[in-house]
């Protein structure tokens, strides 16, 4: 990996990780599936706009069936969902569950592809489930039935971004990252607009919640995206998915920064587990 992949890396690391900032605070005054659909709304609105300055062909109307489904699998639906999860869960907590994904990866590879995981993997979804175990039933969270809801939420979201990852790498072959990136924002905003107009406050927002947006929509995702795509074109997805160890971490810090929230020795230990267990997962295609 060259200094300039690195660097991106750690940027998109930096970026993914305030997601989960920006939407501990923006879900609460405009509900999940608002702030959903003005985080992929805006973010598509400013890569198409970009992509038009630019005169950059992205073939929406050729792969529209497949931008819908990306956009429904790969953003709506897990975007929501961790919102849901943010209305009682800490941003650190949420972007720890989030580092799951390699490990339901693995699983929809299996599923799919019937990939069956080797030792090392199957090792590492062991481990993964422990450190799940350690982050949620050892913290000082109160374990009420919203609770274990709302990790479920999160988990599922990790889900997603699994089966997500295995579509646009096989619908994005001969596709830009930037058509990629503003196909499936466009396409989960169409998803969700007939719910966004149903769940729709009633209030105006504080600036606080307008930043958020405004940061969820053009760094973490906008920007986040073309980053992530590019990464995918230059390096590869195996070598991509290690951002998976950085992103909890910059979650973390900015939870910690800005919302004051409390790190406990099992959210450390819980968080250590699981990376061990998306390297353990990872571990086999490393090598190759």
């Amino acid at each position: 990996m060259s200094r300039k992949d690195f660097a991106t890396l750690l940027l998109l690391a930096f970026a993914w990780g305030a997601s989960f900032l920006f939407m501990r605070i923006a879900s609460p005054e405009l509900g999940p599936v608002f702030t959903t659909e003005l985080r992929v709304t805006i973010a598509g609105a400013a890569l198409l706009l970009y992509a038009l300055l630019t005169r950059r062909k992205l073939g929406l109307l050729k792969h529209w069936k497949s931008f819908l489904l990306l956009g429904a699998i790969n953003a709506a639906l897990p975007f929501t969902l961790i919102c849901m999860a943010e209305l009682h869960l800490s941003a650190s907590l949420a972007a720890i569950l989030n580092a799951t994904t390699p490990m339901f990866a693995a699983l929809a590879a299996w599923g799919t592809r019937k990939e069956k995981p080797g030792a090392a993997k199957s090792v590492g979804l062991i481990i993964g489930l422990v450190g799940v175990g350690v982050l949620v039933g050892w913290s000082p969270l109160p374990l009420t039935s919203t609770v274990l809801l709302s990790v479920g939420y999160s988990l599922g979201a990790a889900l997603c971004y699994a089966f997500g990852g295995l579509y646009a790498s096989r619908v994005g072959s001969g596709l830009t990252p930037l058509a990629l990136a503003a196909g499936q924002q466009l396409g989960a905003s169409v998803v969700l607009l007939p719910l966004a107009v149903l769940f729709a406050p009633d209030h105006l927002p504080s600036s606080a919640a307008v930043y958020s947006v405004l940061g969820l929509s053009l760094i973490c995702t906008s920007v986040a995206y073309l980053l992530y795509f590019r990464l995918i074109a230059n390096i590869g997805p195996v070598k991509t998915v290690s951002v998976t160890f950085l992103v909890p971490v910059f979650g973390l810090l900015w939870g910690v920064i800005f919302l004051q929230e409390q790190v406990y020795a099992t959210t450390i230990a819980g968080l250590v587990i699981i990376l061990l267990s998306v390297l353990l997962v990872n571990r086999r295609a490393r090598k190759e």
